[in-house]
């Protein structure tokens, strides 16, 4: 059987919206939670008194054994449509979703953007629409969720439509390529099926929907970029380090390059769920074992490319952030955590350069005083101990940023210019 295309989704929008509720029952509509781990959620769920909340429980209680550092079975963060292979990239309602759309293992090929019909457009529907355009997810569907709470009502439907077509609009999307689908994830309306309740509506169902998104293209003709996850030593073999390949290919006997570290080996074998492969592409996930590196030499957060093309450390570098959430506000010399790929680097603010209108893209204040909550603006950054990063419309895995203090995402970011450092 061929592989299906693989697309990453990001499902987004305000917290009571039906996030969880949406993901859990597509899921279960798909097989993919089993009748008998439901009904469990479902007799719990009645115990508290919250019989509705079975689907969104599935999502919560995986995120809570995530969060007990837990692993998850894997079945339930992926499911598969007739044409293609999905992963969730975050189970929603988490509060750190930003960071992981950004870093992680995986960034969003495309948005679902849950919006209820019954309450519309939220604060946090502007903010993350606003940032998935901001991290460069250009495909985006819109579910109006809780149709069944406005009596499955045509004119609720039209008017919310444009309120969310209006925002999206003035961000930048583009919304003839956008369907709004009207659903009720509680009750399964138009997920699967198409809704008797709805005879007015007559674009695709959820599924279909999802099926318009077009595969992102694998960057194999860029040069080679694996940011390390682990580093492991296997008696007998040696030195195995494990990562995802982000762009270009990898395979055995070739010289490769670990920046920061700057050391370099020739790759001896590579393997992917314990099979030996002729080559690793962008999106394989990999242990390679390399002759020449010990496993002090490298760590989580370096990144390897070929001799030839080495990965850039950067001396300072010149972003585009959106300001999430700042207590106060950001001035220069604030220092807080870069988490970028798989590596994690306090980088100081050295010139806030310009604030800028995130409608229109023109500048607003050049060099403000101080950056705060929403707004936009381009800065320069200067790690503070040796980082790898690129310019992200060079490497767009490895140009894209969250900004993390206080334990939470204050700021996210694309690269847009490196000054690279001698090392």
């Amino acid at each position: 059987m061929a592989e299906k295309p693989h697309i990453n989704l990001v499902f987004i929008g305000h917290v009571d919206h039906g996030k969880s509720t949406l993901v859990g029952r597509l899921l279960y509509e798909l097989g993919e939670v089993p009748e008998q781990v439901l009904k469990k959620y479902r007799e719990e769920a009645e115990k508290l008194g919250k019989g509705t909340f079975e689907f969104a429980w599935v999502m919560d209680s995986l995120k809570d054994e995530r969060e007990r550092g837990l692993t998850i079975d894997i079945a339930h963060k992926k499911f598969e449509t007739q044409k293609n292979y999905f992963t969730i990239i975050d189970a929603p309602g988490h509060r750190d979703f930003v960071k992981n759309m950004i870093t992680g293992t995986s960034q969003a090929d495309a948005a679902v953007l849950v919006v209820s019909a019954k309450e519309g457009v939220q604060p946090q529907t502007k903010e993350h629409a606003f940032l998935a355009k901001t991290l460069g997810v250009n495909q985006l569907l819109v579910a109006l969720n809780k149709m069944d709470a406005v009596n499955y009502d045509q004119d609720k439907y039209n008017k919310v439509k444009d309120e969310v077509g209006n925002l999206l609009k003035s961000i930048g999307y583009k919304i003839d390529e956008i369907d709004f689908i009207p659903i009720s994830a509680y009750m399964g309306d138009n997920l699967k099926d198409r809704s008797d309740k709805m005879p007015w509506y007559k674009g695709p169902t959820f599924l279909e929907a999802l099926d318009k998104f077009k595969v992102p293209e694998k960057p194999i003709d860029k040069p080679l970029r694996l940011p390390v996850q682990d580093v492991y030593s296997i008696t007998g073999v040696g030195t195995v380090p494990v990562g995802r390949v982000e762009t270009g290919v990898m395979k055995p006997g070739m010289k490769v390059v670990f920046m920061p570290a700057n050391v370099t080996g020739e790759v001896k074998s590579i393997e992917m769920h314990h099979e030996p492969l002729s080559q690793a592409v962008p999106g394989d996930n990999v242990g390679f074992n390399v002759r020449g590196v010990g496993k002090k030499d490298i760590k989580r957060g370096d990144v390897v490319g070929p001799v030839d093309s080495p990965p850039t450390v950067a001396e300072e570098f010149t972003a585009q952030i959106v300001v999430l959430q700042h207590p106060s506000a950001i001035t220069v010399g604030y220092t807080p955590v870069v988490h970028v790929h798989t590596a994690q680097v306090a980088c100081q603010f050295t010139e806030l350069v310009k604030k800028i209108d995130p409608r229109t893209g023109g500048v607003i204040e050049e060099n403000p005083q101080f950056l705060k909550t929403g707004d936009v603006a381009v800065v320069k950054l200067r790690p503070t101990r040796l980082l790898v990063i690129e310019k992200a419309k060079d490497f767009p895995q490895l140009g894209r940023f969250a900004i993390r203090d206080m334990g939470q995402t204050v700021a996210a970011g694309m690269v847009i210019d490196v000054v690279p450092k001698k090392v």
